[in-house]
């Protein structure tokens, strides 16, 4: 099996006017496709996550199972697989790299699926955090060829709150000086390891309430929900 496959987009029209240059998507698919064409999951990739990453979503006990489903993961732009600020051409590297929405990332999706694959029909498309957000889109988006969605933990709009959960992890990095406006030659490492901490410590803070009380804890950021099902206290 291959490790995955790209599909070259060429340049693309973004959503704010500014052309994506020799544009690509990394993707793996799972299973096959039946007779009918109508057994097809898409599954993209959340924020720092890579179609590696969603392997752990899919298995033949599982409810995403290459046994009755075709599956495609596709990673999003920017997570170092797809075009990205590191895997760009030069005019468009780094801090030059174009901003990406939702939208664009879908509509990139949709010609894989369509041009590529050929397929027509979807019967679900799923995934966790900015995963289930691009899942909110391809329905709002293609509302004609998408069945069903199964965001978990995401939202269809970032609310306040949650821009403001994330501007603090983003004055993490940028406060280290080697981020230099994001033309930095070497990793912020500093930067990188304070914004972990920091999503780190608040999830331990919400993991310690559960054990503590017993109760279902949710972070309710607009886009991040996490729901904490499978542990019990004192375990």
């Amino acid at each position: 099996m291959k490790k995955y496959e790209k599909f070259n987009l060429g340049n693309i029209k973004l959503l704010s006017g500014k052309i994506l240059k020799s544009a690509q998507l990394v993707y793996k698919t799972y299973g096959k496709l039946n007779k009918s064409r109508s057994n097809v999951i898409i599954l993209p990739t959340f924020y720092t996550g890579s179609h590696i990453r969603n392997e752990g979503f899919i298995g033949k006990n599982r409810a995403i199972n290459p046994n009755k489903y075709f599956i495609v993961s596709i990673n999003m732009f920017g997570n170092g697989l797809s075009s990205s600020p590191t895997k760009a051409i030069k005019s468009q590297s780094g801090s030059k790299f174009p901003t990406i929405t939702l939208w664009d990332n879908i509509y990139c999706q949709h010609k894989l699926i369509t041009e590529k694959l050929k397929i027509k029909k979807i019967a679900l498309v799923t995934g966790w955090s900015m995963a289930g957000c691009q899942s909110y889109q391809w329905a709002a988006q293609y509302p004609g060829m998408v069945k069903a969605i199964l965001p978990f933990c995401a939202s269809s709009k970032t609310s306040i709150h949650n821009h403001v959960f994330l501007e603090g992890v983003k004055a993490a990095l940028i406060a280290d000086k080697k981020f230099n406006n994001g033309n930095y030659k070497k990793q912020p490492v500093e930067g990188i390891f304070i914004e972990k901490n920091f999503i780190k410590n608040l999830v331990l803070k919400m993991l310690k309430n559960y054990l503590k009380t017993g109760q279902m804890i949710m972070l309710k950021t607009g886009m991040l929900i996490i729901f904490c099902l499978n542990l019990k206290p004192g375990s």
